[in-house]
């Protein structure tokens, strides 16, 4: 009773009282009660003796406050009106109990009916007015308010307040995307069991129990009403994928819109932060390609990998989610002889671009797409070695078109069974080998492709992915043609076991079926889509529950891979960044240990360092003097022309003993020789001599401290430039004149050039006498003192030629003007003398001893005229006939002196005019094809320094990107 009467007297005291949810309300004291009033004062007059009055109720009945809290029972003899008084004061105070609950009820009731209207009315002014943006919502989709649930949609209405504030000047068409998702939210509670009335109402008939007297009659209507419900049910699921298709094109086509004016600089951050994203993912994945064509344990980033049996239907799935028909295509035969790495991104144009190559290939246009195939067929037969079928090195295209899907694929060769005819035998090995490259990285999404419309027993590929990902943690398991699975099959339930696992030894993160046309290879890629949605509206396999509609459609195959590449991208990428740190510190750990006081040159870099060296010991040619020149080229032009001179010119002329016949015989021979031998001899010499100062000139740079790393390369380039030069034919011709001119000319001026003809034959003479001496001793083996001293014995032949010898040594000295060559007579005579001594001796042997000795004798005798011609200018310049002293030879000698100095000073000219210049340009020329050959580089600049530059080069590079993409990863996130 107390603390009832304390809250109505705070409610008339204090005149505000607050309620459970805050509502305030006013009770003036007056229209309280008036017992309630009295008993409000006399409770904080008794509580509280020392509270003054506060109001004016407390003032009159303060004499109240003292009465005491339980009345006394009355007196006897008093009777029982006091004791009817005091129970009625006890009614009283339950009526006043009563009242105050009652204002209690009714003021939380106001109270809390007034603050719902009061943030009613507050949330209602936050919403936006969104009448002059109806058009973002279709026509159709008011259509669909009996069946769209509003509560949900009211959820999404601050989402469209965000689309109303970026609509004056672009949509974001973000959030509409995530209305679309809203949407397939709704479809998808329309798949579950027990969220819908209908699927609800076609649990019920199943459920219920029947009567026994009509059990079979409600057992076929019960089944009846299934059967209408689950059609009734397709027939809405259809209904909604056809608008959210509409939905979804309006949306690509104003994303397209949007991602033109983004190219022209217009806003959109954010999607062009996500076009580039995936080009950056692709970009760290083509240098890691470069990086290790193996595909080892270092690669672990994420990638889809595409994989199937031959013509199972891979490059179709492919192209199906890039949105174009891009591959080449065959009946029956591999067509996919390479890895193609294709990245898939976003863009406001629908084309495709190789990674090396500028072009950009339209492919909404036939001839583009013609085009297209046709190089990618050209690419996959050029990296093909010879002798082989199929290659590991890898493709590197990208595509982009408004909606696609951002990944990353690889289409692989299709796994075979037999090796036919026209095949490499290791063809079916190495197909294995590249796809388990690809799939042994643990970070890799297997696109398993099987063919649903062969038996599933034929399959290969389910064995080869079993192994590789046998919890199925990284698979999703394809069937393809399933329109000719459901014709073909006797029994459709097989599909359900597929696309359940059930059927085959593999597990899988997801199951789904698609088809992908009727075959033909002009079929587009809309009518292909059209077939596909056609095939499963009406077929049984949706109908009969055997697939459920998200594991249909190549569309719903894209959403779902695309989401577990970012997925594994986003759980692997940071890892993949740590290990290439690690491996960066290692190889710079390295390098200091090994090379610290050089720098980190690359090959390219190491290439660019030498082409520059070769370039300086090439242009240094230009700095030999020509007086160095002349005396190398005469020097060597001599060496190379002097037998022809001696044996073919002189010696025949001046064995004839007559100086007309001398004169005749050499100027006959020697224009003979001019035509013919002597200018290509002379080319031949001036480019063997540029050769050798060339190759000089680097030996010496070599010495000058520098790097043997290039020697290699050097040599090959020096070879390689040499191999290229040619002489131009017209300095031939040129120089033939020149030629004959200097060798007709046979008058010699004054006495100088005459003692220098005269020394000129003199070193001649001796030392082709020296030669034939050298000849002889070998024929006749060594003399006395040398058998004595070195004690050597001649052999049996070497007797008989000593025996010859001296027998033919009489004989020339008995006729000293003899001729060069025996008769026979004087042949028999020398044989019947050597046999009277026990010789025995061939005629051919005594010939040949013949020769060596008359041309000793001969050589002699030209070394003493050579002496007495000393003298002979005086007589040759007044043309004095002295039959005495016959000077020819000497002028021979002089003509061909002046040959030689004419000759090498016109070939000193052209080399250094001409020859050097071109030689510069091919060795420029041959450093530019060694450039742009990698092989080749790779084989000729070699070593441990070499190759851990190239990988601190590549790891720091690739790390750079890692991080780069990380952080616009976490940008989008």
């Amino acid at each position: 009773m107390l603390r009832v009467g304390r809250a109505v007297a705070c409610m008339a005291c204090k005149n505000l009282v607050s309620n459970n949810m805050g509502v305030r309300f006013r009770m003036p004291l007056q229209k309280l009660h008036p017992l309630s009033r009295a008993i409000h004062h006399r409770y904080n007059a008794s509580a509280n003796p020392q509270r003054p009055p506060h109001c004016s109720a407390a003032r009159h009945f303060t004499s109240m406050s003292r009465l005491p809290m339980r009345p006394p029972k009355p007196p006897p003899g008093h009777g029982g009106w006091r004791y009817q008084q005091h129970r009625n004061f006890w009614m009283l105070r339950l009526a006043s109990r009563l009242l105050k609950l009652r204002y209690i009820v009714l003021g939380s009731a106001v109270g809390g009916g007034y603050t719902a209207k009061k943030t009613y009315e507050e949330w209602k002014d936050m919403l936006p007015d969104m009448s002059a943006y109806n058009w973002v919502i279709p026509d159709f989709v008011w259509e669909l308010s009996d069946h769209i649930d509003l509560d949900k949609l009211t959820k999404i209405l601050p989402e469209l307040e965000e689309i109303a504030k970026l609509l004056p000047e672009l949509p974001d068409f973000d959030k509409i995307g995530e209305n679309f998702t809203f949407l397939k939210s709704i479809l998808s509670t329309a798949e579950a069991p027990g969220d819908t009335p209908v699927k609800a109402a076609t649990e019920a008939p199943v459920t219920a129990k029947p009567e026994a007297s009509d059990k079979q009659f409600k057992k076929s209507s019960d089944k009846e009403k299934v059967d209408q419900l689950q059609e009734e049910l397709l027939r809405t699921q259809m209904k909604y994928q056809r608008m959210l298709e509409r939905l979804e094109k309006e949306n690509k086509d104003l994303r397209k819109v949007m991602l033109q004016k983004d190219e022209k600089g217009i806003h959109q951050r954010k999607i062009k932060v996500c076009k580039s994203l995936i080009d950056m993912y692709s970009e760290v994945l083509d240098i890691l390609s470069d990086f290790d064509s193996n595909y080892n344990t270092q690669d672990h980033l994420p990638r889809v990998v595409v994989v199937g049996d031959q013509s199972a239907g891979k490059t179709s799935v492919l192209e199906m989610i890039a949105q174009a028909r891009i591959f080449p295509r065959g009946s029956g035969e591999m067509m996919t002889r390479s890895p193609v790495k294709v990245t898939l991104s976003e863009g406001p144009h629908h084309v495709a671009m190789f990674k090396d190559s500028s072009r950009e290939f339209d492919l909404g246009k036939e001839e583009d797409l013609a085009a297209l195939r046709h190089e990618i067929e050209l690419r996959m037969r050029k990296s093909v070695k010879e002798g082989q079928t199929v290659s590991p090195e890898t493709i590197s295209l990208s595509v982009k078109g408004p909606g696609i899907q951002r990944m990353v694929l690889v289409d692989l060769p299709g796994v075979i069974s037999t090796v036919t005819a026209g095949m490499a035998a290791d063809t079916k090995e190495t197909i294995f080998s590249i796809s388990k490259n690809y799939m042994q990285n643990p970070n890799a999404i297997i696109l398993c492709i099987q063919d649903g419309s062969v038996d599933a027993e034929r399959s290969i590929v389910t064995d080869l992915v079993s192994q590789m990902d046998p919890q199925g943690k990284r698979t999703i398991f394809v069937l393809t043609k399933v329109d000719l699975a459901e014709k073909n099959l006797a029994s459709p339930n097989r599909i359900q076991q597929i696309v359940e696992g059930k059927l085959f030894p593999m597990k899988a993160l997801g199951y789904f079926a698609v088809v992908t046309g009727k075959g033909s290879a002009g079929e587009s890629i809309d009518s292909i889509k059209d077939y596909e949605e056609d095939f499963f509206q009406n077929s049984r396999l949706l109908k009969d529950g055997m697939l459920k509609a998200h594991q249909v459609t190549t569309k719903n195959l894209s959403l779902a891979v695309s989401d577990c590449f970012w997925k594994m991208v986003r759980e692997s990428v940071e890892q993949q960044a740590d290990a290439f740190k690690a491996s960066r510190f290692n190889l710079e750990t390295e390098w200091k240990n090994n090379y610290p006081r050089l720098r980190e040159l690359d090959r390219n870099e190491l290439f660019e360092k030498a082409k520059n060296e070769i370039l300086d010991e090439v242009i240094s040619l230009s700095q030999v003097t020509p007086k160095h020149w002349e005396a190398i080229l005469q020097k060597k032009l001599w060496e190379r022309v002097s037998t022809h001179v001696i044996e073919n010119i002189y010696l025949p002329a001046a064995q004839t003993m007559n100086s007309g016949t001398f004169n005749t015989t050499v100027d006959i021979k020697l224009k003979q020789w001019t035509d013919k031998q002597l200018p290509h001899k002379a080319l031949e010499v001036a480019w063997e001599t540029l050769q050798e100062e060339f190759a000089r000139f680097m030996a010496e740079y070599k010495g000058k401290d520098q790097d043997d790393i290039f020697d290699k390369l050097k040599e090959a380039v020096k070879d390689e430039s040499i191999k290229r030069h040619k002489w131009n034919e017209r300095a031939m011709d040129s120089l033939r004149v020149i030629q004959h001119n200097a060798l007709e000319d046979r008058s010699i001026t004054d006495k100088p050039q005459w003692d220098a003809a005269i020394q000129f034959m003199e070193e001649t003479l001796q030392a082709r006498l020296k030669d034939t001496d050298s000849v002889i001793n070998d024929m006749v083996g060594p003399d006395w003192k040398q058998r004595w001293m070195s004690w050597k014995n001649r052999s049996p032949e070497q007797h008989t030629r000593n025996e010859t010898r001296n027998e033919l040594e009489r004989l020339l000295k008995l006729h000293e003007d003899h001729t060069a060559y025996l008769a026979n007579d004087e042949v028999t005579t020398v044989r019947k003398n050597l046999e009277g001594r026990g010789v025995e001796v061939d005629p051919a042997l005594i010939k040949d001893t013949w020769h060596q000795l008359y041309r000793r004798h001969f050589l002699q005798k030209a070394l003493q005229h050579c002496n007495l011609c000393r003298r002979g200018f005086y007589y040759y310049q007044r043309h004095f006939v002295d039959s005495e002293l016959e000077c020819n030879d000497v002028v021979l000698f002089w003509r061909i002196q002046r040959m030689l100095l004419i000759t090498a000073n016109t070939l000193r000219q052209q080399l250094t005019n001409t020859e050097v210049r071109r030689l510069e340009k091919n060795v420029k020329e041959v450093l530019e094809d060694f450039g742009e050959d990698n092989e080749r580089k790779v084989h000729l600049i070699t070593g441990r320094r070499v190759q851990l530059a190239e990988d601190l080069k590549k790891v720091r590079e690739i790390q750079e990107k890692l991080e780069a993409f990380i952080e616009a990863l976490h940008k989008e996130k």
